[in-house]
């Protein structure tokens, strides 16, 4: 991947995983994160969660700090193209509008079946957080 590319970032489960290497690389900004407003609030709520909480040792708080600071550094996303319904869950709809309507190069998450080929329908490629920072780092 370039050093500009767009994506999406789904998840946070480790501190010390591929996902928060992600997010670091957003926060030096070589990577661009897309983030709509149902994106990051989503996104806050799922990381929110008393199990993800438990397995990440993360507080609300904590949460609540690398939401804005995603925030911070993410091209900003309006979802006025609605491609509903393309998913069996509502919340992955709202991270594949976001992805289509920021033109994403990639969307990233460790959920990829849940997503199927729609992504690809619209030029968008789905990634493990793992071989996303491979691609990324190489």
């Amino acid at each position: 991947m370039a050093m500009d590319t767009n994506v999406i970032v789904s998840g946070l489960r480790s501190p010390s995983g591929a996902s928060a290497a992600l997010i670091d690389q957003a926060l030096a900004r070589r990577l661009t994160p897309l983030l709509s407003v149902a994106l990051a609030l989503e996104y806050e709520a799922t990381c929110s969660d008393p199990a993800q909480l438990s397995s990440s040792g993360l507080s609300r708080p904590d949460v609540r700090t690398i939401v804005e600071a995603l925030r911070a550094v993410s091209e900003p996303v309006v979802n006025w193209y609605l491609c509903q319904p393309q998913l069996r869950d509502p919340t992955d709809e709202t991270v594949l509008e976001t992805a289509i309507n920021g033109v994403a190069d990639a969307l990233v998450t460790f959920n990829q079946q849940n997503f199927g080929d729609a992504p690809e329908k619209f030029g968008i490629a789905v990634l493990a957080p793992r071989e996303a920072l491979r691609m990324l780092l190489a």
